[in-house]
């Protein structure tokens, strides 16, 4: 039996689409061992009503493409979950299945595919690789596919960062919340994007939070994802008055994560309030940054 502990992510960061990602101190559990026969999975925690016990499942799909590669396959598997990462809340639950469920069988296999050909196999599955190398490495990453095969570069967290975390109780799917997107933007955005992503990533090494405000601002995905998200903008404006020195959407949300080295309690208070003053329950939490992606936490 083995045990892979695996970090919840926020993708973006704001101007980041699709190539900045951050792993957070909220973690999933993926347990596997080989069975005489069959297909067993149990789910405890979020997503347990829901989550298929079958074929279907994410952890097993992202599994057999391990033993594929490996041309290992079990006779059968046990797979027992322990989710605390909201499912479908823009804080990387798909992610961790698919990188918890590759580590897992990698392990079981004799771990014949390191870091970067995990990173690369998860790519595949996901389809963008800021939650992946996030959940994979840890920390602050900055990844981009190229060539085939997907780059990607750590940052080093500033001194004192946290996240305050709002988590409305309705789900979005990543696909909803893409299809919401232009396939176009004006060049004026693209210029307005990459100035913050530049602004950002040279903050992030510098440990200059005070820099989030403008470097988190974002033209390409989260003007387009408003109407997805209730009192939105009213949540974004809400944490900067408690504190917040930069607020994004969380992936593709719904959740809002708001950053700070201070206050984070009373920015987490004031976002839930503005959501439920805007007819959304929702659930706030604060989570510092996880220095460490998925690992095994147990081989038995």
């Amino acid at each position: 039996m083995v045990r892979v502990q695996v970090p919840a992510t926020t993708a973006n960061l704001g101007p980041g689409f699709d190539c900045l990602g951050m792993a957070l101190q909220l973690y999933n559990s993926v347990e596997m061992s080989v069975a005489s026969s069959g297909l067993h999975i149990e789910v405890q925690g979020e997503g347990n009503t829901d989550l298929p016990r079958d074929e279907d499942n994410m952890v097993f799909q992202a599994a057999r493409k391990v033993f594929k590669l490996s041309g290992h396959q079990p006779p059968g598997l046990r797979i027992r979950l322990v989710n605390n990462i909201p499912v479908a809340r823009g804080l990387g639950s798909s992610t961790a299945a698919v990188v918890g469920g590759m580590i897992a069988a990698n392990i079981i296999t004799g771990n014949k595919l390191d870091q970067r050909e995990i990173i690369n196999l998860a790519h595949g599955m996901e389809g963008h690789p800021d939650n992946v190398a996030a959940a994979v490495l840890g920390g602050i990453v900055v990844a981009v596919p190229a060539d085939g095969e997907v780059r990607c570069l750590k940052i080093p967290p500033p001194k004192n960062l946290r996240a305050a975390v709002s988590i409305p109780d309705f789900p979005l799917s990543t696909r909803l919340s893409r299809e919401a997107l232009p396939q176009q933007v004006p060049i004026s955005d693209a210029i307005f994007n990459l100035g913050r992503v530049a602004l950002l990533v040279s903050a992030l090494f510098n440990g200059d939070i005070n820099q989030f405000g403008v470097a988190m601002e974002d033209r390409i995905h989260q003007p387009y994802r408003t109407n997805l998200v209730p009192g939105m903008k009213k949540v974004f404006a809400a944490a900067r008055l408690a504190g917040a020195k930069g607020i994004t959407l969380s992936g593709s949300g719904p959740s809002i994560i708001a950053y700070s080295d201070s206050n984070l309690d009373l920015i987490a208070r004031v976002m839930r309030d503005t959501f439920r003053q805007n007819g959304v329950s929702a659930r706030s939490m604060v989570l510092s940054i996880s220095p460490v992606g998925a690992r095994a936490l147990e081989i038995k």
